[in-house]
């Protein structure tokens, strides 16, 4: 009797999930797979629907983005970098799904590994006199964290109110005892969806992935670098990791601590006055830049949109450093139709990556790059792990987002789109040493008679890619 019951219950619970994903209006081929998996993987398929397959954007989690676009248009003036017709629909596009206008007057310093990035940031930390916010995905104990509790006691010292948010999932071994030492010290903290038994059924999939530091609301940091030692002093088996990241001084930076400021009403239920922040104009230099926030809430798909639209408006190169190029139908059609098109495309990526099955998925498209004329470059000195594009000396994007499904659609990122011909020459020339370093994978021929074993685990990986 039991038997027929659970079955009655799957059957009763597999019927309502069908009717939301038919509702929730997600592309055919999703639906259509996931229908697929919850009618022939008997518990399996619901309980990956239930993980991986609902539409968050449809059950927004908070919204206080009207009032920052109040704020915006209050607040900051909108400027026209000087770019070309094409990237200019970028950043009205940017403009209208992010929030964020175009800002110029702006300090801009390119950060290249932990070494350098965190000196500028303990500098730029010691200097506050209100307040720190830091929002980061990975925050692991070690040497850097331990640099960080010192100054935060020095500052605490002058009444600067600090805020430290970290992902439930990415900072996952951050100890209780140094938690215990930040609130003792005054330091204020909350964590990001965290890994809960009753709710991370609707939480595991989505992640905050971003790396931020706002300091007084006129210094702010962002890029791909975590709170992790292995960034000073290497991976045992990956070697010395690579990274970019950005410092910004100016009133770009609002933008940076909204994004904070709306993650932390998120995670710790507390507003934040903003009232009392003063946008910083820095007058002196001149970077027109956007930010890009994207997260699962939105109502369009910002980063995949952002990236699709830099892609497409490509003429003369575009040029990729990312670690994990997963891409889906659109962002895959933007590549192979730009090198199609006589645009000089080149991904570089590191020759391995951290986790053995996402390197093999990454891997499953390089025959697709190969075949429509797109150069790989692979990195062998230790792990690139920068997120950047480069394109026709007019356009930089810098940032947290990886070309693949969870960094398009599920995870909170930030990206800044920076549209000055003078460091996207420098970067291009950095891009071009590396890849002088690296071995090229350019021959599509020859690279199509690879063992087959290499072939059948690269597709089996690549059925995990809507995943990963």
């Amino acid at each position: 009797m039991l038997i027929p019951i659970l079955i009655v219950v799957y059957i009763v619970i597999a019927l309502t999930m069908v009717v939301s994903l038919l509702l929730n209006g997600i592309r055919p081929s999703k639906t259509l797979a996931w229908l697929l998996a919850i009618f022939t993987i008997p518990v399996g398929g619901v309980l990956f629907y239930l993980l991986f397959g609902r539409n968050r954007r449809k059950n927004k989690m908070f919204s206080l983005k009207d009032n920052f676009a109040l704020r915006n248009e209050r607040f900051h003036g909108t400027c026209i970098p000087n770019i070309s017709q094409g990237k200019e629909k970028t950043t009205e596009l940017i403009h209208k799904t992010a929030k964020c206008p175009v800002t110029c007057e702006n300090g801009l310093t390119l950060l290249k590994d932990g070494k350098n990035t965190f000196e500028s940031i303990f500098e730029a930390l010691e200097s506050a006199s209100e307040h720190i916010h830091l929002q980061y995905y990975i925050f692991e104990d070690g040497l850097l964290a331990e640099k960080l509790l010192e100054i935060f006691e020095r500052k605490i010292a002058h009444n600067v109110t600090i805020r430290l948010l970290y992902d439930g999932i990415g900072s996952y071994s951050l100890s209780k005892k140094y938690l215990k030492r930040l609130k003792e010290m005054g330091v204020e903290t909350a964590q990001f969806l965290p890994f809960r038994f009753g709710r991370f059924l609707s939480s595991l999939n989505y992640r905050n992935h971003r790396k931020i530091i706002v300091v007084d609301n006129k210094i702010g940091f962002t890029g791909g670098i975590n709170i992790s030692d292995k960034y000073l002093k290497g991976d045992p088996s990956l070697g010395k990791w690579h990274d970019t990241h950005l410092k910004i001084e100016g009133e770009a930076v609002d933008f940076l601590n909204e994004i904070f400021v709306t993650d932390w009403y998120l995670a710790s239920g507390k507003k934040v006055d903003m009232s009392n922040f003063r946008v910083q104009k820095n007058t002196g230099k001149h970077f027109p830049l956007q930010i890009v926030p994207s997260g699962p809430d939105d109502d369009f798909d910002v980063m995949e949109q952002a990236y699709f639209s830099l892609i497409n408006s490509a003429e003369d190169y575009l040029y990729i450093i990312n670690p994990y190029i997963i891409p889906n139908h659109a962002i895959l059609q933007g590549l192979e139709t730009a090198a199609l098109s006589g645009v000089d495309v080149r991904l570089l990526m590191s020759s391995s990556t951290d986790i053995k099955l996402v390197d093999w998925c990454v891997r499953a498209y390089f025959e697709s790059y190969l075949k429509a004329g797109i150069k790989i470059y692979l990195y062998p000195d230790g792990f690139l792990h920068s997120k950047v594009m480069l394109c026709d000396d007019e356009v930089v994007s810098i940032g947290t987002a990886n070309l693949d499904n969870r960094s398009l659609q599920q995870n909170y990122e930030a990206q800044v789109f920076v549209y000055d011909g003078d460091l996207c020459q420098q970067m291009k020339s950095d891009f071009l040493k590396d890849c002088s370093k690296s071995a090229v994978l350019e021959d599509h021929e020859a690279y199509s008679k690879r063992p087959w074993v290499h072939k059948l685990v690269e597709g089996m990986a690549k059925l995990m890619s809507p995943l990963l």
